[in-house]
């Protein structure tokens, strides 16, 4: 299948980005956005699908900092602040790259594929250089996080949503990945092992409930495939205050404090809106479709999925991906909820719709994002790519707004 060739990606000078004032729209527009990628087989890299992005701060040079982005079965990408490609690198056989997050100089990458969680080294000269900016350092030893043997790996109930940090009380590299179809999520400690090489170890596990009371005495569970239960993927360590926040696509976002032993008690402190909505699932169109009224126990501010969760100073983002908004709350206490925004096309760039995932850093990163970087994953990029009788294809892409904009 031949693609129609991608327009260029659309950026702006640094001396046209420098100095420009906050919009005074209530929804920022991003300044600049990566190349489109494309899930087909024809494509370069084949079957990329942009999901999930993650800042790297240089630490003696933050205008030389980078963005890494997975692209599933096309691997995992790095960028520099202007969206330009610096380094591509392909997945093992056999593997689809799910989440990204950075934890001092690492990477760390969750492989749905295989299961496993590949590390990578980032190398502060080669964001200068614009190669080998990433280099494989996994533990060629790394076992299965969840599956008890390679055949259960292949059944694909594995590694999915992923996101890292270090204990400031004991240093300890933490990492939290959640399982795919299941609601199973695993507290990790990242190992060095010899020859430069690192490597995983268990710390704990906790399963989220797959049912739930409702006010009204009955019990409701999410709507899905009757051998899937309701997955989580979208997740954010808050090391500093030892809270492991991850969404629950079509319950809500749990917040669950984290230790050097595992987990301790969850709580939903949000849930989507059509939480204990009665739902079937059609076996000859295979989706959930109403099955009585709504009883409006739900939120008010996520449509299903609840996705990609990053953290400010003060401040928790969640991607309310059933309707293309992102939702504000307070970082500590109760997470209030506080406003919600859309990314929209402007200064030549597409509007973000359908985001998976979000990173976010408050460091001044230089003229271009003088005040922080927000990274988002775009589910529908404009225009699209199409195949030869002029049919669209899945295009995505990452898009980077400055912080100020989207978090007043």
């Amino acid at each position: 299948m031949r693609i129609a060739p991608l327009l260029p990606v659309p950026l702006l000078a640094a001396s046209l980005l420098a100095g420009v004032p906050a919009e005074a729209s209530p929804n920022p527009s991003p300044v600049a956005q990566t190349r489109a990628f494309v899930d087909d087989a024809s494509a370069d890299p084949a079957n990329a699908d942009a999901d999930d992005p993650a800042i790297w701060v240089h630490p003696k040079n933050p205008s030389r900092s980078v963005v890494l982005g997975t692209l599933k079965e096309g691997g995992l990408a790095a960028f520099d602040l202007r969206a330009r490609q610096l380094q591509q690198l392909a997945v093992p056989a056999g593997g689809r790259f799910n989440n990204v997050d950075v934890v001092g100089d690492l990477a760390v990458v969750s492989d749905r594929g295989r299961d496993r969680v590949r590390v990578y080294r980032i190398d502060p000269a080669g964001s200068a250089a614009g190669s080998r900016v990433l280099r494989d350092v996994t533990d060629p030893a790394a076992t299965p996080v969840f599956s008890a043997s390679e055949s259960e790996v292949d059944e694909q109930r594995t590694a999915y949503g992923l996101t890292a940090g270090r204990d400031p009380r004991t240093g300890a590299r933490w990492v939290a990945v959640t399982r795919r179809h299941e609601t199973r999520v695993a507290l990790l400690r990242l190992v060095d092992k010899p020859g430069g090489t690192v490597g995983t170890a268990p710390i704990g596990t906790i399963d989220l409930p797959t049912s739930f009371r409702l006010p009204n005495g009955e019990t409701w569970s999410p709507c899905g495939e009757p051998d899937e239960r309701p997955q989580l993927e979208g997740s954010v360590l808050d090391v500093e205050h030892r809270v492991l926040h991850t969404a629950q696509e079509d319950v809500g976002i749990w917040r669950i404090p984290v230790n050097g032993t595992g987990f301790g008690h969850p709580e939903l402190i949000d849930k989507v809106r059509s939480f204990g909505a009665p739902q079937r699932f059609d076996e000859a169109t295979e989706e959930c479709v109403a099955d009585g009224p709504d009883p409006g126990f739900g939120g008010k501010w996520l449509t299903a999925d609840a996705e990609g969760l990053t953290l400010a100073a003060d401040k928790l983002l969640a991607s309310s991906q059933g309707d293309s908004r992102f939702v504000v709350y307070d970082r500590g206490g109760r997470n209030t909820p506080r406003r919600d925004f859309r990314i929209v096309a402007g200064r030549g760039t597409d509007s973000v719709e359908h985001s998976d995932g979000a990173a976010i850093t408050t460091t001044p990163l230089g003229p271009l994002f003088p005040h922080g970087l927000l990274v988002v994953h775009d589910g529908e990029r404009r225009p699209a790519a199409t195949g030869p009788a002029g049919e669209e294809l899945p295009t995505t892409g990452f898009a980077f707004v400055r912080l100020e904009t989207a978090l007043r």
